[in-house]
């Protein structure tokens, strides 16, 4: 357990859970009690967070052992065993819920994001995702977007510029955004990626007399158009397609040449992979 962030989230999660104790545990289970539990795939998808629960168990207790049977990035079907686990009874069943949240919300974006990267074979486009996750589980869910195929976009406001429609309309137009940008950037000197977004093709074309973008965001255009606006920008900024992507019409935004589609619904809008962590005898 190195990773700072990973450690303060498991133990505020399990705090949250636990409280001044597991009562249910305390009250029918004896204390040294030992026990084998299996997770169980209970429909078809992709595995996310099967490293992450090791951990939250090993956080716990140290004494615990799991084995892996599949690993982050594997496809499961009903009747899969993921992992296995043996240790203390009292230390599984305080894990048991993190772990189900974790994994089956992982589990999720994973499998949703896998079958919006199938969509894109053949193509240049890359998947992206977006800020629009749980709060406290963005590390997470952005590592289960990784492990379903897709790419991150920034991580949070600090590591990339994003001028998006209501900072243009804020500051008094895209060239006064951009202009405004360039001078923070130099005064700061901070060295950030600039991309800006455009919502029709004037001020794609605005944006490119101007200049200061590394990547346009090209925001509810139509197949026709976004092919146009890719056209006209010709290689002098990076291409980003968002707004409206589903599933049904990603393929067709795709192939007009753009480098980047993001889509928001990878973490916003899914539908949890269904598990469950099943007590055996071995």
């Amino acid at each position: 357990m190195n990773d700072p962030w990973l450690q303060s989230f498991i133990e505020r999660a399990l705090e949250e859970d636990i409280g001044t104790g597991d009562h249910s545990s305390l009250a029918s289970i004896p204390a040294r009690s030992t026990g084998h539990a299996i997770l169980l795939a209970k429909e078809e998808g992709i595995v996310a967070g099967a490293d992450i629960a090791r951990q939250v168990f090993l956080f716990i207790d140290p004494g615990i052992a799991v084995r892996l049977l599949k690993t982050d990035g594997e496809k499961v079907f009903p009747g899969d065993r993921v992992f296995e686990v043996e240790g203390s009874a009292h230390a599984i069943l305080k894990c048991e819920r993190l772990v189900l949240n974790i994994m089956q919300r992982m589990s999720g974006i994973a499998t949703q994001t896998r079958l919006y990267t199938e969509q894109l074979a053949g193509t240049q486009a890359r998947l992206l995702d977006t800020r629009k996750t749980a709060p406290g589980m963005r590390y997470l869910e952005k590592l289960a977007v990784r492990i379903g195929g897709g790419e991150n976009h920034r991580m949070g406001l600090y590591d990339m510029i994003l001028l998006k429609d209501n900072h243009i309309d804020f500051a008094g137009g895209v060239k006064k955004a951009l202009e405004k940008t360039r001078i923070y950037l130099q005064m700061n000197q901070l060295n950030l990626k600039v991309e800006v977004e455009a919502r029709n093709l004037e001020e794609v074309k605005l944006i490119l007399e101007t200049g200061g973008a590394d990547r346009i965001m090209l925001d509810n255009f139509t197949p026709e158009d976004l092919r146009q606006a890719v056209r006209l920008i010709g290689g002098v900024t990076e291409t980003e397609a968002s707004g409206n992507i589903t599933l049904q019409n990603i393929r067709e935004y795709a192939e007009t040449g753009v480098d980047f589609i993001s889509v928001g619904a990878l973490t916003h809008h899914i539908k949890c992979l269904d598990m469950s962590l099943k007590a055996s005898k071995q």
